[in-house]
């Protein structure tokens, strides 16, 4: 029988448990536990890791859960210290380990605290359930450790600087939650918009951000990473009404959009090999290449047997092919081209729409 996996609760939740908790410690009442209500009306138990009141200023601390979610953020120690106001205005400020917005484009305006609204319509309800109507407070939201951590996140490519972002529109973590992991990749396309282009670069993972950025020169701000799923982020595109979107990355994963894969990881579907093969074999390959190609175990260790039968021609072939079914997938809402790399970083083959889009970013391609 499977284990029900447990739920978890959002940095927006700890960050309204904490403050409700440091309110309380003001007033006197030190809490062990805090009830706070979601922006969907839950009502959640949060427990206390820590709480102090001074004579104007209360703080409390909360572990982040996560619950069976793998999130980098899980167990997290997340701070709220509150500042009593002799006027009824509540302020939201960041501390030292959360980020501050440095680009347009997020729900956040520049220059402000990385603490998205329902974070902070939360906080808002945990200070209103509990402080005086008359007095207002100045809350600061810290998470020690979490400028070091945001490195590890979308955080710089988003222009998120200082820190970690306080998130959570539900106040609660899914476990797994795949729609979770793409709704976080899509902000980065608000960003690139937000910033004037109607260009983009789409890059799977490091590989392809690193050769695009650090080989080729493109601008660092259009490149978005897509994981997985590169048949969402192109219909995120579509909606963000972007006008032409660059495809560059690993044969491994290009391979596969060739052959209309838009979920490109391996256990959703696998036929790169296959095919690699296809095409060779329509651009003229004997039957030995073939073979040869099909007894590979990755797309790599095929690059050689490709040379040795001089048939590069059919990188050219895929990533036409990986465009064409990219725009067929969106219903030609805007044009795409794909440039197709090896690990090391070699340009392996890319089709003219690539050329036009790489060239009007600023790419001296041969």
């Amino acid at each position: 029988m499977n284990k029900k996996m447990r739920s978890g609760i959002t940095t927006g939740t700890c960050a309204a448990a904490a403050t409700k908790a440091a309110l309380l410690a003001w007033q006197g009442q030190p809490p062990s536990l805090v009830e706070i209500t979601t922006p969907q009306g839950v009502v959640l138990k949060v427990k206390i890791a820590s709480c102090a009141g001074y004579e104007h200023s209360g703080q409390a601390s909360v572990i982040k859960d996560a619950g069976d979610d793998p999130d980098i953020t899980n167990g997290l120690l997340i701070t709220a210290l509150v500042n009593i106001l002799d006027k009824p205005t509540i302020t939201i400020k960041a501390g030292s380990g959360v980020g501050t917005v440095t680009k347009p484009g997020l729900a956040v305006p520049m220059g402000e605290p990385a603490i998205n609204p329902g974070p902070q319509k939360m906080i808002i309800r945990a200070v209103r359930d509990v402080h005086p109507s008359h007095l207002g407070v100045n809350v600061t939201i810290s998470i020690p450790d979490g400028e070091k951590l945001a490195k590890r996140t979308l955080n710089p490519m988003l222009g998120v600087v200082g820190g970690l972002s306080i998130i959570g529109t539900t106040g609660i973590v899914e476990p797994m939650s795949e729609d979770a992991f793409k709704n976080s990749l899509t902000p980065q396309i608000s960003v690139v918009k937000a910033l004037g282009y109607d260009d983009i670069i789409f890059v799977p993972g490091k590989i392809g951000q690193n050769i695009a950025i650090n080989r080729c020169n493109l601008p660092s701000e259009v490149v978005v990473q897509t994981s997985n799923f590169i048949g969402h982020m192109l219909e995120s595109a579509a909606h963000y009404k972007m006008k032409r979107v660059l495809l560059f990355g690993h044969l491994g994963k290009l391979v596969k959009v060739a052959a209309g894969i838009f979920h490109t990881h391996n256990r959703v579907a696998d036929a790169r090999l296959e095919t690699l093969a296809a095409y060779m074999a329509a651009n003229g390959a004997p039957r030995e290449a073939i073979l040869e190609i099909l007894e590979c175990t990755t797309t790599e260790a095929a690059m050689p047997v490709i040379s040795k039968y001089s048939m590069q021609s059919v990188y050219n072939v895929l990533a036409t092919r990986a465009s064409v079914r990219s725009e067929r997938y969106v219903f030609g809402d805007f044009k795409v081209g794909t440039v197709i790399v090896t690990l090391s970083g070699e340009i392996l083959g890319l089709d003219d729409t690539a050329r036009e889009i790489g060239g009007s970013l600023g790419w001296n391609i041969l």
